[in-house]
């Protein structure tokens, strides 16, 4: 039987056949998931609705997570098809491109911290909050994290910290939900090239770097993520909570520092 088959999991975030949501959503509908999805605002509602065809799926539901009425609208239109949610993939994040961009401190301001927390970790509890009535016993959810969350990557600054934030909301959302059998879990994949990585400065020199000096001499793909999501979100990891995998080529592991080599002033690619 495949890993997944029978349960019904939620995606957000996917955006584009490049799109780390695209891969967990290719491996999730391979093994045998319903999936539903969900779309930022109406710029993007046909895009999706196309891309959840690929995965039989005519569940595209518009939420920005920046909206509390949104996330509550976005349950309720689950509740009303499915009853009871399976699996949850949070695959949203977001900063002003002034901020994940040169000097930490030059681009930091309090309106792009709160923006980067908000949309980049916050939704994520706001998400399970909405989520949680209809959460089936053995529910596993799941958000997208990055090194530079526990490393400083050139660039990467305000999303950073952002994604700190987000690696302790799975620490205390394991802790919160955990006694009714939910499973709550991060990935945190190497670079790879998507639309959302695009903003981020100097991002093909880190590709190339990490490329280089990982232990498999390799950068990671969506499918890589994809086939890690779609164990986490199985039965198979029901006794895995509170956890990152790192699913980076062995990249974290190494010459993590040397990454401020990458950087430079005319670092853009």
């Amino acid at each position: 039987m495949a890993l997944l088959s029978g349960k019904k999991i939620l995606v957000t975030g996917l955006l584009s056949n490049r799109s780390i949501a695209y891969g967990i959503a290719k491996a999730a509908h391979r093994e045998g998931a319903q999936l539903a999805f969900t779309y930022q605002n109406e710029r993007f509602k046909d895009r999706v609705a196309d891309m959840a065809g690929e995965f039989a799926s005519k569940l595209a539901v518009p939420c920005d997570v920046a909206n509390d009425a949104e996330i509550d609208s976005l349950f309720q239109k689950i509740r009303s098809e499915w009853g009871t949610l399976d699996g949850l993939v949070h695959a949203i994040a977001f900063a002003p491109r002034e901020s994940i961009a040169g000097d930490f401190l030059e681009g930091s301001t309090r309106e792009a911290f709160r923006i980067a927390h908000d949309v980049s970790s916050y939704s994520f509890a706001a998400l399970a909050k909405g989520a949680s009535p209809l959460l089936s016993k053995n529910a596993s959810l799941l958000t997208l994290t990055y090194l530079g969350a526990i490393r400083v990557v050139p660039n990467y600054n305000t999303m950073g910290l952002a994604k700190a934030s987000l690696e302790a909301a799975v620490r205390y959302l394991a802790a919160s939900l955990g006694p009714r059998g939910i499973r709550v879990n991060g990935i945190s994949a190497g670079p790879i090239k998507t639309l959302a990585a695009a903003g981020i400065g100097g991002f093909g020199k880190i590709l190339k770097f990490v490329e280089t000096h990982a232990p498999l001499r390799r950068n990671v793909t969506t499918e890589d993520v994809g086939n890690a999501a779609a164990f986490l979100l199985s039965d198979l990891a029901a006794a895995v909570t509170g956890e990152i995998l790192y699913v980076d080529a062995g990249f974290s592991h190494v010459m993590a520092g040397s990454l401020a080599a990458t950087s430079s002033p005319d670092s853009a690619d």
